[in-house]
């Protein structure tokens, strides 16, 4: 009875692990609608918060934007 018990456990992780997968929204965590190249592996987005996928209400300071457009380089900003 115990197997029994643990096998439909497991359908039932698989199954909810799959229906999880699928609901997945379609761009990756950084990217906002029709942003980055699918298949590309340097995905890189545009700067600015219209460009994120959950953008915040509040306005960006200066130095969150240059910070944003300066990133993925090695440099902060100049402005701080």
């Amino acid at each position: 009875m115990r197997i029994l018990k643990m096998a439909v456990m497991g359908v039932a992780g698989a199954l909810a692990f799959g229906a999880w997968r699928k609901a997945k929204p379609g761009s990756p965590a950084a990217f906002a609608k029709d942003q980055g190249a699918p298949g590309n592996s340097t995905q890189v987005r545009d700067a600015g918060p219209s460009a994120m996928r959950d953008p915040n209400d509040e306005p960006w300071t200066k130095v969150e934007e240059t910070g944003d457009e300066s990133f993925p380089a090695s440099d902060p900003p100049g402005n701080y």
